[in-house]
């Protein structure tokens, strides 16, 4: 049984001068920049060392990022000074994180999938309860056909998504577009090679 502890893990992945995952924004948040308009409120769920939070500070919006390793923010935190912006950088753990303090434009969450289906629940629930009406929800992650790629994401069918378990996921949603499909992904040495995605745009309703 694997008893490592995710905090010393994930601490020793982002330990490297080279940002694991690069410093460039994610491609499919990328493509969403026509939903995204200056002086929107954005929460970046597990942003880990700040590429796709600094991307969405860039853009004008207001941002607010978390993540449970200190190593990795501490990067975000120079990433965002060495891109002129500020962000509102929280020490949280995903499982910790008050989901009802704040109502956002928009949550934004890419590869998030270090969660099991309990975990993932919750923190699908949360995410849902932290946009405002009318606000939008940016998700990204691996399908199951995944594992045969191995490029990225965790070796746990379960933690991957499918069409069917986010329409019933955020079913309170209206799901804007949302497919499957496979592509080359290259974010740095954690993200590298073709892959099998899965990509949301959901809107709460008004």
């Amino acid at each position: 049984m694997n008893t490592e502890d995710p905090l010393k893990r994930w601490n020793e992945r982002f330990s490297s001068a080279e940002y694991l995952f690069g410093t460039a924004p994610n491609a499919f948040l990328v493509s969403q920049k026509h939903r995204l308009k200056p002086g929107m409120t954005a929460l970046a769920v597990a942003d880990g060392e700040g590429r796709n939070g600094v991307w969405l500070a860039q853009q004008g919006l207001v941002v607010t990022a978390f993540d449970f390793s200190p190593v990795g923010l501490e990067k975000a935190r120079r990433l965002a000074q060495r891109a002129g912006v500020t962000i509102q950088h929280h020490l949280a753990d995903i499982a910790d994180w008050d989901w009802s303090a704040r109502a956002f434009d928009a949550v934004v969450a890419i590869f998030i999938q270090f969660a099991p289906p309990a975990m993932r629940a919750r923190i699908f629930e949360g995410m849902m309860r932290a946009l405002k009406p009318g606000g939008l929800l940016l998700l990204q992650g691996y399908t199951p056909k995944q594992l045969e790629y191995r490029t990225g994401g965790p070796p746990h069918a379960e933690n991957m998504y499918t069409e069917a378990l986010l329409r019933e996921a955020f079913a309170p949603l209206e799901i804007l577009h949302l497919v499957e499909h496979e592509d080359v992904v290259d974010e740095g040495k954690g993200h590298s090679g073709h892959s099998a995605l899965i990509d949301m745009v959901a809107r709460r309703p008004a």
